[in-house]
């Protein structure tokens, strides 16, 4: 059976007060200032790892394989990579004949192995590489 004078100490008033008042009181004692240099020493710590991590995100990528096309897609300067995000902007050369192209990513793949890239077919025709079908390329991240 529901006695509802059981239930009003936990809901209105009583323990919940109590335990609040505690923990203000706690709070500004002494247990704050611990928690305020926790908290200066990790903003410290923060800052210092910062730079870092934006400099290792602004350095250049450079990555080489396999590289093939598919003809089944679309005709602009893009490629299919496994990781890259949509949208980065990749150097590709064939070391063999010097020629390079910057192509856009905006496909996962290549899902053959040891590839490291699919380009389209127009990319392809920038490479000369639509006769050899599979070629060694170097690839920078732009």
């Amino acid at each position: 059976m529901f006695c509802p004078s059981r239930f009003e100490g936990n809901f209105a008033g009583g323990r919940n007060e109590i335990a609040a008042s505690e923990l203000r009181d706690s709070l500004f004692a002494g247990d704050f200032n611990m928690s305020r240099s926790v908290l200066a020493v990790s903003a410290a710590l923060l800052a210092a790892a910062l730079p870092t991590h934006v400099n290792a995100q602004t350095r250049t990528h450079n990555f080489s394989g396999l590289c093939a096309f598919y003809p089944a897609h679309g005709n602009g300067l893009t490629a299919a990579h496994r990781t890259l995000p949509f949208g980065t902007h990749v150097r590709v050369t064939d070391p063999k004949t010097r020629r390079s192209v910057v192509v856009v990513i905006n496909d996962r793949g290549p899902f053959g192995k040891r590839r490291v890239l699919d380009l389209s077919p127009s990319a392809a025709r920038a490479l000369g590489m639509i006769s050899r079908g599979v070629i060694y390329v170097q690839a920078e991240v732009l």
